[in-house]
């Protein structure tokens, strides 16, 4: 059914500690109809890359965000009008992305007082003034929760960095560059100043040798932006950093900055679980259409495991430790092109079977790859595991998720000769299926001794696998 009035588009919430979001594509333009819960945009956030559905039926009346322009969570972004409205619509576009949604009101107010004769310029000039210089300065009204963590992690006022969001906000890519290079763009809005200073008072000029102090340092910084810069040689070529890869960069770190990382590894004879997969693996795909990967045996193994180890699902929250009695397992996925990851999460996956892990598993990793996911499939884990072996790894130490305290990697199934024994009790070598399996934990809240014994009772799980474990 078509809209009978406008309706508004906004920047979706993409979870909890998401702040903001960048336009990648726009799937509709202006002038073109739309259906009710068809795809309208492309989003990439710091967590998914997702396509965002159109809350209405009718035309695309305004587009007031920009492919690759970031904005906050709420921004509106377009507008969908009833049919018919497609002559109007664009003509009222044009003023839109000009004016700050926070700013509308005095906007709407502006043209009213311009009208009148000259002599009110004067009164307007001294609130004009500042915008251009102080649209950083203003831009504190406009600080995300993620820049205004970065600004106070690297010691900078948002106020100082110049911003190129809408209405001079400053992005999180503004104060990145900023940061990078060593806070060189702070002396572009300090010569204006000093330039205005002469006129109004003698005593300003020697405000800014006051800042040339703070200088010394910026040497050792300029190296990296002077990299950074450098012209490209013969056979290279560059790409923008996507908002996903900048966001994983940044939890990356956080996390490496936050966590005592500790890698424990242990080796599991799988031998029990290959046998009971070639058992199950026609029926789960003939029956139900999925297919039972050793990863989801291991992730029901992992749920049972975690329940007698709460430390391991739970997490340090400020001075207190919280546990769950429930298990909300993330798993990292890889997206088509390679080039990000994404970690999906399955809920309560401990009132899951083996074949309800297989049918979750199969749909989240297939929406993630799909671009399908919504905002509650990406936020609330308590446990993640990741499973390079797919490619042939052997061994690794991922990073753990925040605010996690663990994170269980899972590496390739190899045959290997294993010491064995025979009816007898004799030993004697066999040729087994032997999977490595990591434990990066944060030591802050678990030891060593505590994952070891997780990870034994992990491999007790997987090396005893039986009918009922199904």
């Amino acid at each position: 059914m078509a809209a009978t009035q406008t309706v508004d588009v906004v920047m979706p919430q993409m979870g909890v500690s998401v702040s903001e979001g960048t336009v990648t594509k726009w799937l509709k333009q202006v002038g073109e109809k739309i259906e009710a819960d068809e795809s309208l945009l492309e989003i990439s956030t710091d967590k998914v890359d997702t396509e965002v559905p159109s809350p209405g039926t009718g035309v695309v009346a305004e587009i007031l965000v920009q492919e690759g322009e970031t904005v906050d969570v709420g921004t509106k972004l377009a507008v969908i009008a009833p049919e018919g409205a497609e002559a109007s619509a664009p003509a009222e576009a044009p003023p839109e992305p000009a004016t700050q949604e926070a700013a509308a009101e005095v906007a709407q107010a502006a043209p009213a007082e311009a009208t009148p004769p000259t002599r009110e310029e004067p009164a307007p000039a001294p609130a004009a003034q500042p915008q251009p210089a102080a649209a950083t300065g203003d831009g504190r009204a406009f600080v995300s929760p993620v820049v205004a963590r970065i600004a106070a992690e690297h010691g900078v006022d948002p106020g100082r960095v110049p911003g190129t969001g809408r209405g001079g906000r400053v992005t999180k890519q503004d104060i990145l560059q900023f940061i990078e290079q060593g806070g060189e763009p702070t002396e572009a809005p300090s010569e204006p100043e000093a330039v205005q200073a002469p006129p109004k008072a003698p005593p300003e000029p020697p405000a800014a040798p006051a800042e040339a102090p703070p200088e010394p340092p910026r040497p050792a910084r300029t190296a990296a932006p002077a990299a950074a810069e450098a012209e490209l040689t013969p056979g290279e070529q560059e790409e923008p950093v996507t908002a996903m890869r900048r966001g994983i960069a940044e939890h990356m770190r956080r996390s490496l900055d936050t966590a005592a990382h500790v890698t424990s590894a242990i080796e599991v004879d799988m031998s029990r679980v290959v046998a009971i997969r070639e058992k199950l693996k026609p029926e789960f795909q003939k029956s139900y259409g999925v297919n039972p990967t050793y990863l989801v045996f291991i992730a029901r193994a992992v749920v049972e495991t975690l329940k007698d180890y709460p430390w391991i699902n739970g997490e340090l929250r400020g001075d207190k430790i919280v546990t769950r009695n429930f298990v909300n397992l993330g798993f990292a996925v890889e997206l088509t092109d390679g080039k990000g990851l994404i970690v999906p999460v399955v809920k309560s996956t401990e009132g899951l079977n083996l074949l309800g892990i297989t049918r979750a598993v199969t749909d989240i990793a297939e929406r993630a790859r799909s671009k399908r996911l919504t905002p509650e499939d990406v936020q609330g884990g308590t446990f993640t595991i990741t499973n390079p072996g797919g490619y042939g790894t052997f061994h690794g130490t991922p990073v753990i998720s925040q605010p996690q305290a663990a994170i269980l990697g899972t590496y390739a199934l190899v045959k290997r000769p294993w010491v064995v024994q025979d009816d007898r009790g004799q030993d004697t070598l066999g040729i087994r299926p032997i999977m490595n399996l990591t434990l990066t934990y944060d030591h802050r809240l678990i030891d060593g001794a505590l994952a070891g014994r997780f990870l034994r009772d992990l491999r007790e799980r997987l090396q005893t696998w039986g009918e009922a474990d199904y």
